[in-house]
């Protein structure tokens, strides 16, 4: 066993890169375990300068001097957040708070249809089944809401927090993105001068990355803003919370365009019931999806991911219940890098020796 493990060792950690490569990865998952809330700010202004950083370097492809460009680029930034503070976020907090004043009518409903069933069906459920199951499902819904209001006061005291935050995070983007040369160079004069694999993955990752980051950030705006003008023109209620459920959908492949049908279907059955109206919303939210499957993601990621589906659902699951809503948003790049760094990985051959 002992010769077996030494082996492996051998091979995987023979040499002297692999070894700061793994030391590396240790302290990274450390300090992500340990210190992610208190980092948040920071890893949120690298994602944004990530995702800017794309702007800055076509207009200074354009003969824009960079200091210029960075803060039109940081303008631009600050002027949709802006308007995302303002404008965005009261309206779907209306929209909420009037969704959820209707929960109570629609569970209303739900229960007189269900109470029609021992009558309909006395082979399939009896009445004192339904009434247990009813008391049950009252029971949790009880508990949630208690849960919500307790979490709600819970953040209170984090609105201080909040305003920090706001004002920490544009002023640490603005800095990364006009300083991002020197902070490179200081990180590079942190590791080994020669570093093939460490280049290696690191070009890798860096294009399959801002590609990844800044095609995904565009197709939330666009299939959100065209899912809440198709909403408007339908006159479905709630359209700007639903258009940002469907949004946000895109991030999880495969479950998130299933899991955001059941709110837009609820909505509308309510709102309609069974009839035309809910008929033509199927039908212009599946063109929406099948739009978006076939010619947006195509046109955004012009190098495909090779990923099996299992994969990504697999790291989906992993990372999204380790960092939540940036886990699950990062949850392919993040698998796209272990895979690099398995392919990129230095290994020294071991010689067998064959005895006859």
């Amino acid at each position: 066993m002992w010769k077996v493990l030494g082996s492996w060792v051998n091979r995987y950690f023979g040499e002297e890169e692999a070894v700061l490569l793994a030391m590396l990865l240790v302290v990274a998952l450390i300090v992500a375990a340990t210190m992610g809330e208190i980092l948040a700010p920071f890893i949120a202004a690298l994602i944004f300068a990530f995702l800017l950083q794309g702007g800055v370097n076509h207009l200074t492809k354009w003969n824009v001097p960079r200091l210029v460009s960075v803060t039109l680029v940081f303008l631009f930034f600050v002027g949709v957040f802006l308007a995302i503070l303002i404008v965005l976020l009261p309206l779907i907090g209306r929209q909420a708070a009037n969704l959820a004043a209707e929960v109570p009518a629609m569970v209303k409903h739900w229960q007189d249809v269900l109470l029609l069933l021992p009558d309909q069906y006395p082979h399939l459920i009896s009445e004192a089944q339904l009434k247990e199951l009813l008391g049950q499902a009252s029971v949790e819904v009880a508990g949630m809401a208690q849960r919500l209001v307790s979490f709600s006061f819970s953040t209170f005291p984090s609105v201080v927090a909040m305003i920090v935050y706001l004002v920490l995070v544009p002023l640490l983007v603005f800095f990364m993105l006009k300083d991002k040369d020197e902070l490179l160079d200081l990180l590079s004069s942190l590791l080994p001068h020669e570093r093939p694999v460490m280049w290696r993955i690191w070009h890798e990752m860096n294009m399959q990355m801002a590609n990844y980051v800044r095609g995904k950030a565009i197709e939330i705006l666009v299939v959100g803003l065209v899912s809440y003008v198709a909403f408007l023109i339908l006159g479905l209620n709630y359209a700007a919370l639903l258009a940002l459920l469907v949004g946000l959908s895109v991030v999880v492949p495969y479950l998130g365009a299933a899991v955001v049908t059941i709110p837009v279907t609820v909505v509308a059955y309510f709102q309609w019931g069974w009839g035309g109206d809910l008929l033509w919303l199927f039908v212009v939210y599946g063109i929406i999806q099948g739009l978006d499957g076939n010619v947006l993601v195509p046109l955004l990621f012009s190098e495909a991911v090779n990923l099996h589906p299992i994969v990504i659902i697999l790291a989906v699951l992993v990372f999204g219940g380790l960092w939540g809503f940036w886990g699950v948003f990062f949850a392919i790049p993040l698998a796209t890098l272990v895979k690099a760094l398995y392919n990129a990985w230095p290994r020294t051959e071991v010689v067998r020796s064959v005895s006859e």
